[in-house]
């Protein structure tokens, strides 16, 4: 991760693949990281379809070679609000035009698995499990008007609302498969522990810390990538809840935070955290290095990458956060730490660049 106006120390980078190539001497400069940790979390631009799901695959295999790796996944962009529609159908009571979304979201899923073109096998272990999941939800979009509209229908929205997470793991994990990486799909709902405040449930952290490095650890240990869903927990007595919308950076940082990661990095698509919306101000500068502090200034003053929760829970173990582009991996993006702390070149960084 290189300073825009530092070009002199960017590694190579594939103009096709749009990943890293890594010298020999860099490849000795990080052999001592192996036992870094770095969690990734990847927005719902970022999974859009078969191919930027490879491309996002293809920014983590070459920290998985080196690193411990575990990912965070949204929705793919655009799901959440058809999935909330179906529920919003269901409480018109127009249970066809419900069961009718749930089947294209369902085909559209399978149509980006036949587009990362999986071996025969593996393309039938996941469309099956794809096939099973949508069941589910078929069977979540036949509940009678009566159920949608009573005291129960927060609880209805958050088992749809996940969906989304749920589908878009077990794609990702295949990606990454299918791109030389072992992975899982993992979903938090078994260990991110909350009230059953639905819709906006708060996570238990300490019990979530405990139940995840059970589930989680292991599975870093033997060199497996987990790819946990975003946005969704579970209450003590296993109903899904969500952490409320636009809340999967913050799940990002709970992951992060259960294993002990050295770094979190948030890939979306903007380049990092600017001074002003660079949609609005052509005055707008990106800020490359920030402190705890100044970054959460920016996120409760309204700045819409990172969610107001991330940063007290990264502060806590004093993980470096990064804020980076997704389709311009040779960006720097921006980098935030303890304050008048000097992060110089990170393993993370040369891998990545």
């Amino acid at each position: 991760m290189i300073p825009e106006n530092a070009e002199d120390d960017l590694v190579a980078v594939d103009d096709v693949a749009g990943v890293c190539a890594v010298s020999t001497a860099e490849v000795d400069a990080t052999a001592a990281t192996c036992d870094s940790l770095v969690a990734f979390k990847f927005g719902g631009s970022s999974l859009l379809g078969a191919e930027r799901m490879l491309h996002a695959a293809s920014l983590v295999r070459p920290a998985a070679q080196r690193m411990q790796v575990v990912v965070v996944v949204s929705a793919m962009k655009g799901i959440t609000d058809r999935l909330l529609g179906i529920a919003q159908a269901l409480s018109e009571g127009k249970s066809q035009r419900a069961r009718s979304e749930a089947e294209a979201i369902l085909r559209a899923h399978l149509d980006v698995l036949n587009d990362l073109s999986l071996d025969p096998d593996e393309q039938d272990r996941v469309a099956r499990d794809l096939s099973s999941l949508g069941r589910d939800l078929l069977h979540e979009a036949s509940v009678p008007k009566h159920s949608a509209a009573a005291p129960a229908a927060a609880e209805l929205f958050d088992r749809l609302a996940s969906y989304g997470e749920r589908f878009s793991v077990r794609l990702f994990a295949a990606a990454l498969e299918h791109s030389g990486v072992a992975a899982v799909p993992v979903s938090s709902s078994e260990f991110v522990v909350t009230c059953d405040t639905f819709r906006d449930a708060k996570p238990h952290l300490e019990q979530t810390r405990q139940r995840g490095r059970h589930v989680l650890i292991p599975l870093l240990a033997d060199a497996v990538v987990p790819v946990v869903t975003g946005f969704i927990g579970a209450t003590p007595d296993g109903r899904i809840t969500t952490l409320g919308r636009n809340s999967s950076d913050f799940s990002g940082a709970i992951i992060a935070h259960v294993v002990d990661a050295d770094e979190l990095v948030i890939w979306t698509d903007v380049d990092g955290i600017y001074t002003a919306n660079p949609n609005e101000s052509a005055q707008a500068q990106l800020l490359h290095d920030l402190s705890y502090e100044d970054a959460q200034a920016l996120a409760l003053s309204g700045a819409k990458v990172l969610h107001p929760h991330v940063l007290p829970l990264a502060e806590e173990t004093e993980m470096t956060v990064w804020v980076r582009n997704t389709f311009k991996p040779q960006a720097r993006g921006t980098r935030i730490g303890p304050s008048g702390t000097q992060h110089s070149s990170d393993s993370l960084a040369r891998v990545q660049a």
